[in-house]
């Protein structure tokens, strides 16, 4: 082994440990606030969804790859790395489908009183909880399909249709397939792109636009510290470049590894790095940009930030 093969793993360690720490510490946080009875923002319903994908991202791509870098490869059965596989590209999904919703939502937050979409500002709260299950629903039903494609490495199956991947097969097809296969896997993801992009280029118009108002205001008037609203706009605004980043580091080397008859291992450990890339930075990109997460464990400070919610509420 390398001295370089040996610092790559080590990364991917690194990423894996902090990536789950980072992540099980934010999921915690919420499912306090949750069952002490705090009021959540409804942006915090979808944080919370990214972080349980952020957990499953980190533990069926990060914790397999380092069993078969060092343990063994052969760790598991073929329904073993189906699940794997499959519990990835759901997770992968989510992450992207979970970063759009709160992109286009706090969009249309913080867009002026007679936006168009003002019946969706009022029921965002709804809303956001229905696009939430629909996001899971819909990449469940995509990831299926790994269950039929991917194979063990040890199978009875002929390897001459066989794409060897680091510790499984996936099932080679004919051309026409194959694309087909990849347009399928890769719409749902262009599609959240796309809103990404869309709600991101609305909150900087939105802010600007703002910022210009309240320039043009007196001083007097205008209050020292910026509104919530505004905090979490430039908050998500980091957390979508951030993603955007990261997910075009992972798909370029994801893009050399399917052109690629058969992957070489530094390709195949990038392509692990940047998928743990994105996990493993956003519950420190969260916890530092939200003061609230970082005083938590302090009641007086919880209850400004977080009312609680009474009985007759619940009722």
């Amino acid at each position: 082994m390398t001295a370089s093969e040996m610092s790559v793993r080590m990364i991917i360690l690194s990423l894996t440990i902090t990536g789950f720490l980072g992540n099980s510490l934010l999921l915690y946080h919420y499912l306090f606030l949750y069952l002490a009875r705090y009021r959540l923002r409804s942006t915090d319903w979808v944080l919370m969804h990214l972080v349980v994908a952020n957990i499953l991202t980190v533990l069926f791509k990060g914790v397999p790859h380092i069993m078969a870098v060092f343990v063994l490869k052969d760790f598991l059965n073929d329904i073993g790395y189906k699940l794997v596989f499959s519990f990835h590209r759901i997770s992968r999904g989510v992450c992207i489908g979970s970063t759009s919703i709160l992109s286009v939502f706090q969009a249309i937050i913080i867009s002026p009183r007679d936006y168009r979409y003002s019946e969706l500002k009022i029921n965002s709260h709804k809303y956001i909880h229905y696009s939430v299950y629909l996001n899971w629903a819909i990449h469940f039903l995509i990831s299926s399909i790994n269950l039929v494609n991917m194979r063990a490495k040890y199978g009875n199956d002929s390897r001459a249709n066989l794409k060897p991947h680091f510790y499984c097969y996936s099932v080679r097809h004919d051309q026409t397939s194959d694309i087909l296969y990849a347009a399928l896997l890769s719409a749902p993801d262009i599609l959240f792109l796309g809103l990404m992009l869309w709600a991101s280029g609305s909150m900087v118009i939105t802010l600007y636009k703002h910022k210009q108002r309240m320039q043009q205001m007196p001083r007097a008037n205008i209050s020292s510290g910026s509104s919530p609203e505004s905090r979490a706009s430039k908050t998500i605004l980091l957390l979508v470049s951030t993603f955007v980043s990261f997910y075009t580091i992972s798909s370029v080397c994801q893009l050399f590894g399917a052109l690629m008859y058969i992957p070489s291992w530094s390709v195949v450990h990038v392509t692990a790095m940047a998928s743990l890339f994105f996990p493993t930075v956003c519950p420190f990109l969260l916890m530092s940009r939200d003061s609230s997460i970082s005083s938590y464990c302090l009641p007086s400070k919880m209850n400004r930030h977080f009312p609680k919610v009474s009985d007759q509420e619940l009722n």
